[in-house]
This record gives structure tokens, sequence and C-alpha cells, in this order.
């Protein structure tokens, strides 16, 4: 035992020859007092967070997809034509998304006033000489009467009026579409004419030139030739809850689909005849018409791209129709234009702990809120954005695979300008993702780290404590002895 007694570092000095002083009670609270506040802040600088950020090339796989999401206002766009096309670097080019992209019409106050726009698909078309001549054969129509009325702005409202159901082809002479049409809808309009004399009064088929009646067609929110609108005095659609809410029919440009639709028309009971409806219900009919509500469309949902540059463009398109490029408003609103999938509340929050000085609202949404005026005619609205991606890694403690728990955001810069085209006008949105990202990794601090820390204050306050006091007490001392006069 007296060996083991040999080794003891720290050895003990009996109690009675020891002395206290008043200055060495002050100085051990005080050293008591700063070693607790010490081991106070070292403790909340462990449990802080610590992050570490680098730039290193973009690690993204072959293969990667980057989703962009959008929702903008087009107050003069219809969504009968509204068009969501992408295309990118690697000559891949997609038009008229639907999947993933949700249309619903406007008012002239910017509200949502309709249903989801469905997407309409591509009719057929008849070419007719020999309808024609089959449909003038037999039963012709008196020669004091057209079988397709021509409207204008002074005709149009009393034909609207006097007609339970009026068929309205708006065409334009230079389109290649209603040059197409012209044969069919006259052929059909003989038809019905021949079943619906004038005297029946039920239904009738007319045609307005809109190169002449540009007023009358613009007021119909007329914007892709031809179109043809149903109106219905029975039930008056075009004031129909409150806004603007017209039919245009979307079905095949054949005779037979034109009088069959026009036909399933034909109200119950007409207003002098008494004369009982077709049996081709309406709702039949409905099927093969689209509801047109206001001129303006919200175009709102997702699209998926690979990482190169590309565009995402939204304008007027459609098989079958022709437009006037120098009529095209592409005045529009961004709601809201970012990158990337939308992340939980939890992750958002990890997000924001993890690195409160990077990522903004004002950054990933940036043109959020703004809105871009078409000021002249054949105006394209272009808005080019460089994306970076940003990666946010937490700590895994070892149990997870390290990114698992890895969330990428994207930020991006713009520049937007509005030039004069002699092409389609339309809204681009080029982007150009960056082949750098921004790493943030959690720097996990070691918990051997924070006891050495620790000891080294308890120890290094103690020491210097002990070294001050030993000094005044030695000095004070020493003072003493010459007051006495004791030399030594």
């Amino acid at each position: 035992m007296s060996k083991i007694k040999s080794i003891d570092f720290y050895r003990k000095i009996p109690r009675d020859l020891t002395e206290a002083t008043h200055f060495g009670a002050v100085l051990s609270m005080f050293a008591a007092v700063l070693m607790v506040l010490l081991f106070g802040m070292e403790l909340n600088d462990y449990l802080s967070i610590r992050t570490e950020s680098s730039i290193i090339v973009d690690r993204s796989i072959d293969g990667d997809l980057l989703r962009i999401n959008f929702n903008l206002s087009f107050p003069a766009l219809s969504c009968e034509f509204a068009s969501v096309d992408v295309s990118d670097a690697m000559g891949n080019h997609r038009v008229n998304l639907t999947k993933t992209v949700r249309k619903y019409p406007l008012d002239s106050q910017g509200r949502v006033v309709g249903e989801v726009v469905r997407d309409i698909p591509e009719p057929k078309y008849e070419e007719l000489v020999h309808d024609i001549q089959d449909a003038k054969s037999d039963n012709r129509s008196p020669p004091d009467v057209k079988p397709t009325d021509m409207l204008d702005a002074a005709s149009f409202p009393e034909a609207v009026k006097k007609y339970p159901t009026l068929l309205v082809n708006f065409y334009a002479p230079w389109c290649p579409w209603s040059r197409r049409l012209a044969p069919v809808w006259d052929a059909a309009a003989q038809v019905m004419l021949r079943k619906f004399p004038p005297e029946d009064g039920r239904v009738k088929l007319a045609k307005v030139d809109c190169t002449v009646e540009g007023l009358l067609c613009r007021s119909n929110h007329i914007q892709g030739f031809p179109s043809i609108r149903v109106f219905r005095s029975g039930v008056d659609m075009l004031n129909h809850g409150g806004h603007h809410d017209h039919e245009s029919y979307v079905g095949d440009r054949t005779v037979e689909a034109i009088v069959e639709f026009a036909e399933g028309l034909i109200p119950a009971v007409a207003a002098s005849g008494g004369v009982e409806a077709l049996p081709m219900a309406d709702s039949e009919a409905s099927k093969q018409t689209i509801k047109v509500g206001a001129p303006g469309c919200s175009v709102e949902g997702f699209v998926l791209v690979k990482k190169v540059p590309g565009n995402l463009h939204v304008s007027a398109h459609s098989q079958a129709h022709s437009f006037d490029f120098g009529g095209m408003n592409m005045t529009h609103i961004i709601h809201h234009l970012s990158f990337g999938k939308e992340i939980s509340r939890n992750k958002w929050n990890m997000v924001q702990r993890l690195h409160p000085d990077g990522l903004l609202n004002a950054w990933s949404n940036r043109l959020k809120g703004r809105v871009f005026f078409s000021t002249e005619a054949n105006i394209t609205h272009e808005h080019y954005t460089q994306v970076v991606m940003t990666s946010v890694e937490p700590r895994t403690y070892g149990i997870m695979e390290v990114g698992y728990h890895r969330v990428d955001l994207y930020e991006y810069t713009h520049h937007s300008h509005a030039i004069r085209t002699d092409e389609m006008p339309m809204t681009k949105f080029t982007f150009d993702p960056s082949p750098m990202q921004v790493l943030v990794k959690e720097k996990p601090r070691h918990f051997y780290h924070f006891i050495t820390t620790v000891c080294a204050i308890i120890g290094g306050v103690f020491t210097v404590a002990g070294i001050a006091d030993s000094t005044v007490f030695h000095t004070a001392k020493m003072f003493k002895k010459n007051e006495l006069g004791k030399q030594y």
C-alpha cells in the first residue's frame, strides 16, 4: 500500500498548515462563477448547428429531371387555344402539354369563372364537292332565301333574339381552315333550311366575316378562325352566372356532324309552332362543345424537363384554326414560377435550421406578382432564368445512408424583355441549369472535443486563479514585512 501511495499526484496538506484570506475567498467565488459561465457558453456552442458550404460540380445523374412549377394568368388569351409547349437543347419538343397542366377561364377582372377547360381533339374535315351537289340536287331552297345569312354588327343582335338556337361561323377569308369549312357550312345550312324552313324559326346557321366586322368578333372573344359559336335566346348564355360564357362547337367539320349537332340543340317546343324536339338529347350535343368563359385564361401546373438548357412557352395553338398574329395580346401575370419539387413543412424547417441565410423565397420565386404588358401588336415576352441548385444534407448519425435526407432546392436569377416578332407572339421562359451546385452539410462536433474543452476551462480558470491568489498573497506579505522592518 505504501508503494501505491508514493505515486499519488494529489498529496494532501493538513488543514492547519493552510491559511485562508478574504481575497482568496473573493477570487474563489469569481473563479467558480467564471467556470460556470464558460461551461454554459461551451455547452451552447456544442449544441449549436455547424455547417460547411462548398461549391461542387452538379452531382445529378443522367436522366434526372427538373420540375418547373408555374401559375400564370393571361387576360387576353382564350383557354380554347392556350398551349403550353416545352423544348430543350437536346432536340426534344413537346406541344400542348395537358397531363399536368390545368386551364381555367378568366373574366375581365381576372377571376376564375368556370371549370377546367378540357383538351380539344382535332376535328375531322370533309372535302365537299359531291356533297354540295347532292344537297342542291333536290328540294332546293327558294331562290329568295339565302341558306346562310351573313351577319354584321347591326343584324347580329336581331338574329340572336329572333332564333332560339343560332350557330354562327366566325371566319376570315384569308384563313385556309375557313376556306375549307365554307362549302361544308353552306351545305349544312341548306340541309337545315330544308328541314326547318324560315317559318319554323327554331334554328339558324349564319356566318360573320371577321375581316369586315372586327369589332363584332372581338366583342365575342374570337381569337382563332374559324370559330363556331352557339347562341341560345332561351337560356342567355352570354350573361349566365353573371359572366360571359359562350359555347363553342369543337366537333367534326362535316355536314353530317354539324347537322346532327344543330338538331340536338333545337328546343323542346318552338316559340310559335309547338313542334316537339328532335330525339337527340342536348347532353349529347354538349359533348361536342366547349364553354369559353370570357377572354382570359389561367394556366397552372408543372412540367418535367431534362437538366439541359431549354424553354417553356405559352402561346395560341390549334391544328384546325388560324390566328391573326397582330390581334394576339400576350399580356400576363406571373403568380408563381419556381423549380424543383415542393417539400414538406418539416423539411423546410430543417433547411431553415441548417441554412437560414441562404435559401429565401425571394430568390426561389423571384417573379411572383410581376405583370408584363403588351403595349403594341406582335409582342413576345421572354424571361431568361439561370437556375442554381442547393443541396442541404443533415446529420444521419450513421443510421441512414448518406444523402437519404438530402433536400434539393433551386434558386434563379432572371432577365426579362419584350420584342416585336413576325411570328406567333408568345410568352417564353428560357431556363439554363447551372453545372455547379451549392452543397451545405451539417458538420458534427465530437463529444470528446467538448469534454477536452470543459477540462481546459476548469483547469485553466483554477490555475490562473491560483496564480493570481498566490501573487497577491506574497506581494501583500512582502509589503507587510517591509513595514515591520524585517528584511530577508
